[in-house]
């Protein structure tokens, strides 16, 4: 995996490298593609005793480019999904994405079951990458109690796209807008509430804090080679030891809870994976600070590859909801359900 990751960093060099007002769909599904036509997606499978591994594939994808990342994440997470549901709802390959958030004035609905095949309408919201992809996973509604997990190719009559909603700056290229559902036929993958309730999909969420790492790790590099110029810089050496130490306890945190989830690959893996991934967190705030104080300005303007990197950061790590994943964590510590701190 090791060979893989430098074999895809080759592979993406010129992309990462790219102009930064370069925002259009065509780049990075060619990107995207180019990973799928080496193999570069088909990665060990969360659980199956090489999660580590995945995890380095992730983070050196979104060492490269986190627009790029969220397509290779969300594609290689609905392979795991499938597998893990045992589905193979479409024979041509393609580009996947998954589609789960739930926004309360955005939800599909589910019509006109025959079999697995239903029809679905609304409106999906926060559809990352919806114009390069070829096929998604999508959680829809029958009714209240638990959202069906639906796959749908997008290159049929009745999917429609839209992008006015995202305006964003960080992460623009992904084009995380709204797909609108007039009929459209999708194939259910596995039973209601499914999605929510299999081990893979805190073992995905651990996943993402992987990605975070590698982002996060790819800005500090900067503050190392920066540092090579032999010049005494007392400050930026105090910068540096403090992004030493942050992200030695993110990779650490990290093994530890891959190893975890191999060892445990049926359990509910929602308490590590909530530490692990306010721990990360943690660690990519601090880099963030002192890789800015340490370099200034000068990276962030003439740096194509670390500016679009520290801006995209800046929005893709608040798929972390901050306090409130904070405060879900200590109502698990105040009840008792964890353990006692000791070494």
């Amino acid at each position: 995996m090791r060979d893989d990751a430098q074999g895809l960093e080759s592979l993406l060099a010129d992309f990462a490298q790219r102009d930064n007002l370069q925002v259009s769909a065509a780049p990075l599904r060619d990107a995207m593609q180019r990973c799928l036509n080496s193999g570069l997606d088909q990665l060990p499978l969360p659980g199956g005793g090489h999660t580590l591994e995945r995890w380095r594939q992730l983070a050196t994808v979104a060492g490269v480019d986190l627009a790029l990342l969220k397509l290779y994440e969300g594609h290689t997470d609905a392979l795991a999904i499938l597998d893990e549901l045992n589905a193979a709802p479409f024979e041509a390959p393609g580009i996947w994405g998954v589609w789960a958030a739930e926004p309360p004035d955005a939800k599909v609905g589910v019509s006109q079951r025959h079999g697995d095949k239903v029809r679905l309408n609304g409106r999906k919201a926060w559809c990352s990458g919806a114009q390069q992809l070829d096929y998604a996973l999508l959680t829809a509604w029958a009714n209240d109690e638990a959202p069906q997990l639906v796959a749908v190719d997008l290159k049929q009559p009745g999917v429609r796209f839209s992008s006015e909603t995202w305006q964003a700056v960080g992460m623009a290229g992904t084009a995380s807008g709204d797909v609108h559902f007039d009929g459209a036929v999708g194939i259910c993958v596995g039973n209601n509430g499914d999605y929510l309730t299999r081990p893979g999909f805190w073992q995905g969420g651990a996943g993402i804090a992987a990605a975070w790492y590698g982002a996060a790790v790819a800005l500090a590099k900067t503050l190392r080679a920066h540092r090579h110029n032999g010049r005494p810089e007392p400050h930026a050496d105090a910068h540096l030891g403090s992004v030493d130490a942050a992200l030695c306890g993110a990779a650490a945190a990290l093994r530890e809870c891959a190893e975890w989830i191999d060892a445990h690959p049926h359990k509910d893996a929602s308490l590590p994976v909530q530490r692990l991934r306010a721990q990360v967190e943690m660690a990519v705030e601090q880099v963030c600070r002192h890789v800015g104080r340490a370099l200034g300005a000068t990276p962030f303007c003439r740096d194509p590859h670390f500016a679009r990197l520290a801006a995209d950061l800046q929005v893709f790590i608040r798929q972390s909801h901050a306090e409130r994943d904070l405060a879900h964590l200590g109502q698990r510590v105040a009840t008792g359900e964890t353990e006692d701190w000791s070494l």
